[in-house]
């Protein structure tokens, strides 16, 4: 005859879990969950590090390939294949890097020939600032003397020879362009492969999940788009107003040095150092402490003017991110990728924060990175 089920229940009660433990199978999945997202972040993080030369190269070539993206549909729309469009396009840019490199090359030994006519100027402004900062130790070791050194302490100074640093830095050279010969040949093949590679990337997701993915990937390319053409733009803008202040002035190859500092201002946080340094290694022996002072006006007031005029109405609306997120972006990709981290943390950081306001499990995270 069949047990009573009530019986059953009330002469064996369910066995307490043990303390420590998960009481049910959802708190072992959360747990397990939590635990997978973890070991995944962290392995995310390593690999972003070792692999960072990779990396670097793939966004590099992609950031190329949304420059070079409005060339190509240019050549398009003059029916010339989609293969053969991307070809000139990567060509002409190579030839444009090569043409800027060989003028400022020139425009380099230019400016190296014309500085021993104004080096006892700049020998005279180095001396009083060199002179200045010896009255200060001097008058620094008044206030607090030095200590007697130690009879019985050897100092040791480690000779280094000119070989030992240019073959230190050769591997390093080496690396770099071996490197960025990817660059073209990958920006050409995502140029050339646009429509496979982004159809097929949706087509890895679930089928409930392929649209989100195509909407992510679409607000992404508008992002990337609006990102390079806002800082061409707000380069540009600051480029042409140095050159102007910096002709007015009498600067030599002012209408050189100018885009220069403009386009040096674009980089974060870093960019108002970068940017003053061109202009005022060449006023140096050439102009007056005045004209260096405006300088560095000129240099501060456009970038802190393309801070907070031109990016927000440029970058805002696309970018959405609040500074603390920019910030903190900016320190870990500068962390993981050096100067390179710098330039790509803002559209990388804005890539993620899309990424996490179409997954609903991950949109408190792009809550807090936006505004």
């Amino acid at each position: 005859m069949a047990a009573d089920p009530i019986e059953i229940h009330e002469n064996n009660p369910p066995t307490p879990a043990p303390e420590g433990r998960p009481s049910s199978l959802p708190e072992v999945i959360r747990q397990n969950s939590m635990a997978t997202t973890l070991v995944a972040t962290v392995a995310a993080g390593a690999a972003l590090y070792f692999a960072k030369l990779v990396f670097i190269v793939l966004f590099v070539s992609l950031l190329l390939a949304f420059v070079l993206e409005p060339l190509t549909r240019l050549f398009e729309r003059l029916r010339i294949p989609r293969g053969v469009a991307a070809l000139i396009s990567v060509l002409l840019f190579c030839a444009a890097l090569v043409f800027l490199g060989q003028m400022s090359y020139t425009k380099a030994l230019d400016f190296a020939q014309d500085l021993p006519r104004y080096s006892g100027e700049i020998r005279q402004t180095v001396g009083k600032v060199r002179k200045q900062a010896q009255t200060i130790q001097k008058t620094t070791e008044q206030v607090l003397p030095e200590a007697a050194p130690d009879k019985n302490t050897i100092k040791v100074k480690q000779q280094s020879s000119w070989s030992d640093t240019l073959f230190s830095s050769v591997g390093t050279a080496t690396e770099f362009f071996f490197s960025a010969s990817f660059v073209p040949f990958l920006a050409y093949f995502m140029l050339t492969w646009k429509e496979h590679s982004r159809m097929n990337t949706v087509l890895l997701f679930n089928r409930e999940n392929r649209s989100t993915a195509y909407a992510a990937l679409g607000a992404i390319t508008d992002m990337v788009r609006a990102f390079i053409v806002g800082n061409f733009l707000v380069g540009l803008f600051i480029g042409a107003a140095s050159t102007v202040i910096f002709g007015l002035l009498g600067l030599p190859y002012f209408y050189f040095v100018g885009f220069i500092s403009g386009f040096l201002s674009l980089v974060p946080y870093l960019g108002v150092f970068l940017a003053a340094f061109p202009p005022l290694i060449t006023g140096l022996g050439h102009l007056h402490s005045s004209g260096l002072a405006i300088i560095l006006g000129t240099v501060v007031g456009l970038h802190l003017f393309a801070l907070n005029v031109l990016y927000p109405k440029f970058l805002g609306k696309r970018l959405q991110l609040n500074p603390l997120a920019v910030t903190v972006a900016l320190l870990f990709w500068g962390w993981i990728w050096g100067a390179m981290g710098l330039i790509l943390a803002i559209p990388l950081t804005a890539a993620l924060k899309i990424v996490c306001d179409h997954i609903e499990s991950l949109r408190a995270v792009g809550s807090w990175l936006g505004e």
